[in-house]
């Protein structure tokens, strides 16, 4: 275990819809089944403004967020198998399960009771380092950057599990609404995966996703408008298909 006896940054919220403050924390050794990981990229998620504004349950102020997290680990308690200092791991907002909850013990940790979550049940990764569990964590491969790896935490595996368990199949058309934060992210995955894949959004002009052949559809800014014209457009392609 490496030891850091200097004070690191985290960006810190004192009470429920108050500015962030940067504030200077104490390092903590990670205990046993923990490990703990100096930050290089954290996303930013719609979520974050839940519990800066204190709509999450169970949360408690001052808190730090920060859910879609890449780093590399620099110290390792005990109990933690498998990874090593300097590998590189993301945590997302998946942050960690007890092992021993019903869903647990059925391979189903993502429902586990207990589940933790950065920003809600420790510090998050608006900061220079954070302690997690070691269930956490997932490697990053190499060919990821850690701002690519970052949001998969979170944005990335909502929408490809998305994807994933849908009926569709490769070939199939698949319409993502909206470009944001996921929708971006789903537009690449479902391209990816083989679907004819139409992007729709609500704008004033036309315009292409940058890092897809699909089409996007777009409109007015009237939501009314935008419907009817994406309904027609994919009922063209769907006869087109016939």
């Amino acid at each position: 275990m490496s030891v850091i006896t200097t004070a690191y940054q985290a960006m810190q919220v004192d009470e429920p819809g108050a500015a962030f403050r940067l504030v200077e924390q104490e390092p903590v050794a990670p205990g046993p089944g923990h490990v703990r990981v100096i930050v290089e990229a954290v996303g930013i998620c719609h979520s974050d403004a839940m519990f800066i504004d204190g709509h999450m349950p169970g949360l408690s102020f001052p808190l730090v967020p920060g859910h879609e997290i890449a780093g590399r680990i620099d110290a390792i308690g005990d109990d933690v198998g498998d990874f090593g200092v300097g590998q590189r791991v993301a945590i997302g907002w998946f942050g960690g399960n007890c092992g021993h909850c019903n869903p647990c013990r059925s391979g189903d940790a993502i429902h586990c009771i207990e589940m933790q979550i950065p920003g809600l049940s420790y510090p998050g990764g608006f900061a220079e380092e954070i302690v997690v569990p070691a269930t956490a964590l997932a490697r990053i491969p190499e060919a990821f950057s850690a701002a690519e790896a970052a949001p998969m935490g979170c944005a990335g595996v909502t929408t490809f599990n998305a994807l994933r368990r849908s009926v569709g199949r490769p070939g199939e058309l698949v319409a993502v609404l909206g470009l944001g934060g996921l929708g971006h992210l789903g537009v690449q995955f479902a391209s990816r995966l083989g679907f004819e894949t139409v992007a729709i959004a609500v704008a004033p002009t036309r315009s292409r996703s940058r890092d897809s052949s699909a089409p996007t559809i777009t409109s007015t800014t009237n939501p009314r408008t935008c419907r009817r014209r994406c309904s027609a457009s994919l009922a063209r392609r769907s006869c087109s298909r016939r």
